[in-house]
C-alpha cells in the first residue's frame, strides 16, 4: 500500500470510526488521562496495522478488532513507553453546557453508571457489550471477536444479565 494511499484511507476511516476508538478506550480505562493514552495507542496500532489490511473484514470490523485487541493488551505494556508518545490527535471529552437540565444530568449519570458496570465485567464480555451498544449485527460482532453468531447470542445474554445485576445491585442476577 502506497503511503499516500494509506494516509488517505486512514484519515477517512478515522473520521468514520473515531467514536468506536473513544468508546473502547473509555470502557477499558478509569481516568480521562488513561482514556486519552489508550485512544492514542489504538490509533497508533491501527496506523501500523493498516498495511496488513487485506479486505477480508469490513473497515468497521477491522477497526474494532484493532481497538479491542489493543485495549485488552494495553495494561501489559510498559508505562514509560506510553509517556514518550506524542498524540496523533487530541481526544476531547464531551463538552456540556453550563446549564444542564434534569434529564441531561440523569442521562449522564446513567451513562456513567453503565460504564462503571462495564468496567466490572470480564474484558471479553465488556468488548461484546461495547460492540452491541454500537449497534453492530451479530454477524459483525462474531467477525470482530472471532466467534460464531450463535455464541454471540449466548454470551450477549449472559453479559446483559450480568450488567443488569451490576446496575441494580442484584447479586444473584435475577
Amino acid at each position: 500500500m502506497v503511503e499516500e494511499d494509506q494516509e488517505s484511507i486512514f484519515t477517512i476511516w478515522l473520521e468514520k470510526h473515531s467514536s468506536s476508538v473513544i468508546k473502547v478506550a473509555r470502557a477499558y480505562t478509569l481516568t480521562s488521562e488513561e482514556c486519552q493514552d489508550l485512544a492514542q495507542e489504538i490509533l497508533l496500532q491501527a496506523w501500523r496495522s493498516l498495511p496488513n489490511f487485506q479486505g477480508q473484514a469490513s473497515a468497521p470490523t477491522w477497526f474494532y478488532r484493532v481497538a479491542l485487541h489493543t485495549a485488552m493488551n494495553w495494561h501489559r505494556k510498559d508505562s514509560p513507553r506510553r509517556a514518550r508518545q506524542h498524540p496523533l490527535l487530541e481526544v476531547q471529552a464531551l463538552v456540556t453546557g453550563e446549564k444542564q437540565g434534569v434529564e441531561q444530568v440523569q442521562q449522564r449519570e446513567m451513562v456513567e453508571q453503565l460504564y462503571h458496570a462495564i468496567h466490572q465485567l470480564p474484558k471479553t464480555e465488556a468488548a461484546l457489550v461495547l460492540l452491541y451498544l454500537d449497534e453492530l449485527s451479530y454477524r459483525e460482532i462474531a467477525d470482530v471477536l472471532g466467534i460464531s453468531e450463535s455464541n454471540v447470542g449466548v454470551k450477549l445474554n449472559r453479559a446483559k444479565k450480568a450488567l443488569r445485576a451490576l446496575m441494580t445491585g442484584d447479586a444473584d442476577g435475577s
